[in-house]
C-alpha cells in the first residue's frame, strides 16, 4: 500500500451507528485483537485489556449504561477497551495512569482500523457511565473502561463527514 492508498483507506472509515445484526465471525474478532496487540505502548507495558461482548442481554445493559445509545445494543459485538493501571504504574508510578489511558486509546484505534480493513464498520463510543460498565462486566478495580467500540456490518453515511483543514490544528515550533 502506498501513501495515497493509506490516506484513502483512512478517509473511507467512518463512525457507523446502524448495524444489520449479522454476527461477527470468530476469525474477525481474532484478527481485530491481533492487530490491537501490535499497537505501540509506553515501555511496552501494553497497559490495556478488552472485554468482547456479543451476548444480546449484556449489550442491552451496556446500551443502557451508554445513555441508551441504540448502536451499542444493535451492533453484533462491543469491544470494551480498558486501561490497565497496574501494568504501567508498576514501572512509572502515578504517571503510569496517563500511559495506561494512552495505551488503551491506541489499541482501540488499531481495533477500529482493523475492523475497517476487514470491511466491517465501527463506532468509538465514549459517552457511558463508567461505574455501570464496571458493574455489568464485573471489571477489576484497576481497570478503567475507556471506550465501547461497536463493530459489525452496518450502513455507513452516504456522504463523508466534512473535516476541518489540517491548518486549523497546526502550530509550528510554538503556539
Amino acid at each position: 500500500m502506498d501513501s495515497s492508498e493509506f490516506l484513502r483507506f483512512l478517509r473511507t472509515r467512518s463512525s457507523v451507528r446502524e448495524y444489520y445484526g449479522q454476527p461477527l465471525e470468530e476469525e474477525d474478532i481474532d484478527y481485530i485483537l491481533a492487530c490491537a496487540s501490535t499497537a505501540p505502548s509506553a515501555g511496552n507495558r501494553e497497559a490495556w485489556d478488552v472485554v468482547v461482548v456479543t451476548d444480546d442481554d449484556i449489550r442491552l445493559e451496556l446500551s443502557s449504561a451508554a445513555l441508551n445509545q441504540a448502536h451499542v445494543r444493535e451492533s453484533p459485538a462491543v469491544f470494551v477497551v480498558c486501561a490497565n493501571y497496574v501494568r504501567s504504574i508498576s514501572r512509572y508510578g502515578e504517571r503510569g495512569i496517563l500511559y495506561a489511558v494512552q495505551d488503551a486509546t491506541i489499541a482501540c484505534t488499531y481495533m477500529m482500523l482493523a475492523a475497517h480493513a476487514l470491511g466491517l464498520h465501527s463506532c468509538w463510543t465514549g459517552a457511558f457511565e463508567e461505574d455501570e460498565v464496571h458493574e455489568i462486566l464485573d471489571l477489576p478495580q484497576h481497570l478503567r473502561p475507556i471506550a465501547l467500540l461497536t463493530v459489525g456490518k452496518g450502513r455507513p453515511p452516504l456522504e463523508p463527514m466534512e473535516r476541518m483543514p489540517v491548518e486549523e490544528h497546526l502550530h509550528r515550533e510554538t503556539w
